[in-house]
């Protein structure tokens, strides 16, 4: 009889992993026992040394769905003792490396119970089992066990407690584990005596009559109506004050799905997996979503209920509402203001904008909006990430020991807390412009050390002296490290793929802080995880008007004509082009001649708002990217309908002439507008010209990298920033430096954007410790 200790490191915990050690245990004849240990589960585990064999290999080979298995250490030892059957122990607190699981999607034997009148969980709003239910989100501390979760607060019943102590149970120590008789409530919100099914039918109510509804899901409240209904998605623009934007579709099945929206391999599984993610997905032209849904946009953000609430909103017996195959199911948050988890916020916040509030009595802990990803050469390509991926770690190899706080961006932030080698980043926050939001980053931050036992030693933020996440990390009086923005692209980029640099980078999108106090944007740099160094960039440009700059495409637009044009000229073009009136180009121009209120930029985001402004698609922006997302559809909608055309302007040149000079190398910009002016004047389509402009920005990068391999030896590309959601500039860029003999590295699951920049802060933080 031998006896063995086994540490298994990993999602090992809220997944079930404890009972099934216990059936495996009992499988193969193995005595001894098994507990959470925070960051690792425990085996102790006594048997003859074939049956622990077996056992070992059971444990890689049978895991359950949701775990994800790091390593496994095996330590033979003496027994102090004969174990006489197998059990789940207390749990018990050790320091170490700590893996919690992100909230998991209701799986399919659940939805089945749900609706099967014979079992005593029918209907019940918060089935869950070992396999699904939440996680992150009602966790308070680890270990994970209920106790230690928002499921304290409701005692299980004696069939419950039945179920969470049979080993041949599904729910066995499911620490979620409820029913109708011992499990949270929904309630209408203002109307509290409206309870359980009353209050579920009341809301589907308000949907089917097109109304608006607030509904609490896993990790906040969803507004919800009917997105086949054109005059209930138009008064939900009215509210939330969001005239364009493209709100997220909840729809009941896959085959409402697949009516609406065109799949690529691998969407239907990411679809109907365990995440759940909103799924940017093209639209068919007999798609039933209203037109407001997502205006001009060619695709859709799609999800799949994906809580036991969710699926009884769309479908509850015996009830008359008539609910449609699709929901608008948005973030529950005024613009800019992080989603609303509670009650107090839900009354204050939301009450304003829907017609009924369908709460419940099941606290979150930690705020999840849902994670949203597009897809890119058959793979995930997330935009952002947070419910059903946060806090799921990626492991850096070659790190420095210690901990870390990379605090984030100042839009679209998430905050990265780094333990060794282990970075994980947080689910999503919000813009840091509003001051709830800058209290959910300080509140989410001190939950997340909690959970990960994690006290940082440093914290990185972005270079810029004013932004509220600069405030934020000074306050936490923590040595602190300022990474520049774009060199932190860069570097999320590296940890995304585990690749220790240096890498030639390319880094584009709206702005950021440069080192020599101008605003950076369209950058190629030379970077490790030590150091920077900035190659290329685009020509620069003087934008007037401030922040508006940024929202006004036609402003970039004028800076760039009165740069190359005489001002007579240039006002006869802008008048000509409808780039603005006499009184707007008098403005500007005074502006510019005088250097009031503007600033000097190297940003590729603006330059493609100047562009859409030039072709006339989009004159100024309701939503940050919006004129250069139509930019990108006209030109892809173009493509698709001249591809031999395409093909022509998107020729992939194996070398082109590198760019000339000396020092920093600049991408001859200011003569790619100068051209489309031209041909905008001569008459040609604003698609074709939208296309061209792709196209010959991805070979001026193409260019830019060539001549930084020159100068560096370099020949690995990093692709990051907000400007590389644009999946078309992707592709061409991708293709053009792959014809010249580069590696590419892009991201897939952490976004470009800025909510990836608090993972290049903390592997910055990381590595640039002192010895």
């Amino acid at each position: 009889m031998s006896f063995w200790n086994i540490k298994i490191y990993g999602i090992v915990q809220g997944v079930g992993f404890r009972p099934f050690v216990s059936r495996l245990a009992a499988a193969c004849r193995i005595r001894g026992n098994v507990c959470n240990k925070g960051p690792y589960v425990e085996v102790n585990a006594q048997g003859s040394p074939e049956d622990l064999a077996a056992f070992r290999e059971g444990l890689f080979a049978k895991a359950p769905e949701r775990a994800s298995i790091l390593k496994i250490d095996v330590r033979e030892a003496a027994a102090d003792r004969d174990f006489p059957d197998f059990a789940i122990i207390e749990s018990a607190k050790e320091r170490g490396d700590i893996f919690v699981s992100p909230d998991i999607a209701t799986c399919d034997r659940c939805r089945q119970e749900l609706f099967d009148p014979a079992n005593r969980r029918y209907l019940h709003p918060f089935i869950n089992c070992t396999a699904c239910g939440p996680r992150l989100t009602i966790l308070e501390a680890m270990p994970y066990d209920r106790e230690r979760t928002s499921m304290k607060e409701f005692p299980m019943c004696p069939a419950c407690h039945e179920e969470y102590v049979t080993p041949d149970d599904r729910r066995y120590d499911a620490q979620p584990v409820c029913c109708n008789d011992c499990g949270p409530e929904v309630y209408v919100l203002g109307d509290e005596a409206v309870r359980r099914e009353a209050a579920i039918k009341a809301t589907r109510r308000v949907i089917a009559s097109g109304g608006i509804a607030a509904i609490k899901g896993i990790g906040g409240f969803h507004l919800c109506c009917d997105a086949t209904n054109e005059a209930a998605v138009a008064r939900l623009r009215t509210l939330k004050h969001r005239p364009v934007k493209p709100f997220a579709i909840m729809m009941r099945d896959l085959a409402a799905v697949k009516a609406s929206c065109r799949l690529e391999p691998g969407q239907e599984e990411m679809l109907t997996g365990h995440q759940k993610p909103i799924l940017l997905l093209r639209r068919k032209p007999q798609a039933i979503f209203a037109p407001s849904v997502a205006p001009g946009n060619p695709k859709v953000g799609v999800m799949l209920p994906y809580t036991p609430l969710h699926m009884l909103i769309f479908d509850y017996p015996e009830d008359d509402a008539v609910i449609p195959a699709a929901l608008v199911m948005t973030s529950g948050n005024p613009s800019g203001a992080p989603i609303c988890h509670n009650d107090e916020e839900a009354r204050e916040v939301l009450a304003p904008l829907c017609d009924i509030i369908l709460s419940h009595n099941r606290r979150i802990r930690l705020r999840a909006d849902d994670s949203v990803m597009d897809w890119f050469e058959g793979k995930p390509y997330m935009i952002r990430r947070s419910r059903g991926f946060a806090p799921l770690p990626f492991l850096v190899s070659g790190t420095k020991k210690g901990q870390v706080l990379g605090i984030g961006g100042e839009l679209k932030n998430t905050f990265c807390l780094a333990s060794n080698g282990l970075f994980y980043p947080s689910p999503y926050i919000g813009d840091m412009s509003d001051l709830r939001t800058v209290l959910a980053l300080k509140d989410s931050i001190a939950l997340m050390e909690s959970l990960l036992e994690n006290a940082p030693a440093r914290v990185a933020c972005d270079l810029h002296p004013r932004y509220n996440t600069t405030s934020v990390a000074k306050s936490l009086g923590l040595p602190l490290l300022t990474v520049q923005h774009h060199y932190a692209h860069i570097l999320s980029c590296l940890a995304e793929n585990d690749v220790q640099g240096p890498v030639i980078g390319v880094s584009f999108d709206g702005t950021g802080y440069g080192t020599d106090g101008t605003i950076w944007g369209g950058e190629i740099l030379a970077a490790s995880y030590e150091r920077f160094e900035r190659l290329g960039s685009i020509e620069s440009f003087v934008q007037a008007g401030g922040d508006r700059a940024s929202r006004e495409g036609w402003r970039i637009a004028l800076a760039l004509l009165l740069a190359t044009h005489q001002k007579e000229k240039a006002q006869d073009l802008a008048l000509r082009l409808q780039l603005a009136n006499k009184q707007e180009f008098t403005a500007v121009a005074f502006m510019l001649e005088h250097h009031v209120n503007t600033v000097t930029s190297t940003s590729a985001g603006r330059l493609f708002d100047a562009v859409s402004a030039l072709l006339g698609i989009r004159r100024v922006s309701t939503f940050e990217g919006e004129a250069s997302m139509y930019l990108q559809f006209a030109a892809e909608a173009w493509e698709e309908q001249h591809a031999a055309s395409a093909r022509i302007l998107g020729t992939v040149t194996a070398q082109e002439a590198p760019l000339p000079g000396e020092g920093r190398f600049l991408l001859p910009t200011q003569d790619l507008f100068a051209g489309l002016l031209q041909k905008r004047l001569q008459g040609e389509e604003p698609g074709a010209l939208a296309y061209r402009f792709h196209a010959q920005l991805a070979r001026l990068i193409a260019r830019g990298c060539q001549k930084a391999r020159q100068e560096t030896g370099l020949t690995t590309v990093a692709l990051s920033g907000g400007v590389f959601q644009n999946l078309l500039l992707l592709r061409l860029t991708k293709a053009q430096l792959e014809a010249q003999g580069f590696a590419v590295l892009l991201h897939s699951m952490i976004p470009p954007n800025d909510g990836g920049l608090c993972l290049g802060q903390a592997a910055a933080a990381i590595f640039q410790q002192e010895q």
